[in-house]
């Protein structure tokens, strides 16, 4: 029979994504939540919506960087993570703020642009998040790596959505802008990792390199 074994970094990725929802129930029933309950409920699960989807995006450079493989089998579950998180997200948006009223959600959808920036970033992630299993891998062949590289748009759109619903000008660093702009820099380091040159750079310094290096350089000439 096969013995089904959870690696300290699958421990921490899932106890990280619960604890989300985990300290938003403690802090409902210990009265912990802002006056405006549904603003901060909005808030908490969009942000760590982000703070996941950044998560995923790391797997490929920490690989890159450290030679350490296991964060890429963990990617997939950062990405449902963050499309879970997204999905209440929205869904206290829908109901919790506007009770489902089509018409009424629409109308303010139109009104402030970062939401429909947010409604863009979320329809493209439903697709990454359903076709992520090894099946549609297979079914999509080239196609599906293909369909997730809309998460070079979508990364951006999410950084783009989440800066412009915080009260402040992040262009003129004024107001409530430091953590979005973390989340955009970070963002911006691991799509840089991963250009071409620049990641077959770093894969060049593997550690058995490194000490071949240091032997030639200490080789009389």
């Amino acid at each position: 029979m096969k013995k089904f074994r959870y690696t300290p970094l699958q421990i921490a990725v899932h106890l990280y994504a619960w604890s989300g929802l985990a300290r938003l129930v403690f802090d409902f029933f210990m009265h912990n939540l802002s006056p405006n309950i549904i603003q901060d409920l909005e808030q908490r699960t969009g942000r760590h919506a982000i703070t996941l989807l950044v998560l995923s995006l790391a797997c490929t450079p920490i690989n890159t960087v450290f030679k350490w493989s296991e964060p890429i089998k963990r990617r997939r579950a950062l990405g449902l993570y963050a499309l879970m998180y997204a999905t209440i997200h929205v869904i206290i948006f829908a109901d919790l703020d506007y009770g489902f009223a089509l018409s009424l959600i629409v109308q303010t959808v139109f009104q402030k642009p970062y939401i429909i920036v947010g409604t863009i970033s979320f329809l493209l992630l439903i697709p990454l998040g359903l076709t992520s299993f090894d099946i549609w891998k297979k079914r999509l062949g080239k196609n599906w790596k293909r369909l997730h590289q809309l998460i070079y748009l979508i990364a951006p759109l999410v950084v783009l959505h989440y800066a412009w619903s915080k009260k402040g000008d992040i262009f003129s660093l004024q107001g409530d802008v430091i953590r979005p702009l973390v989340y955009g820099l970070i963002v911006l380091i691991f799509f840089i990792l991963r250009i071409p040159v620049v990641r077959r750079a770093f894969a060049s310094f593997s550690p058995t390199n490194l000490i071949l290096f240091f032997k030639k350089s200490q080789q009389p000439q």
